[in-house]
């Protein structure tokens, strides 16, 4: 039981990160393409802090 419990915090925690990067972050794919001008992004520090927040509050529903 335990392990089919961590199963579905990881898919949570994947669809939140994922959730996350797409709609404060805006990107679209956190997989590697080898191509700098697709795996490196510039972006404000209020959308890190967005994220960083968000982040935040995922982890603390999975843990209640």
């Amino acid at each position: 039981m335990k392990s089919q419990t961590t199963k579905r915090n990881q898919e949570y925690k994947d669809a939140m990160v994922n959730k996350i990067a797409q709609r404060i972050l805006r990107i679209y794919t956190l997989e590697t393409r080898k191509n700098d001008s697709l795996d490196f992004h510039d972006m404000s520090v209020w959308n890190i802090k967005e994220a960083l927040e968000a982040a935040f509050e995922a982890g603390r529903k999975i843990n209640h």
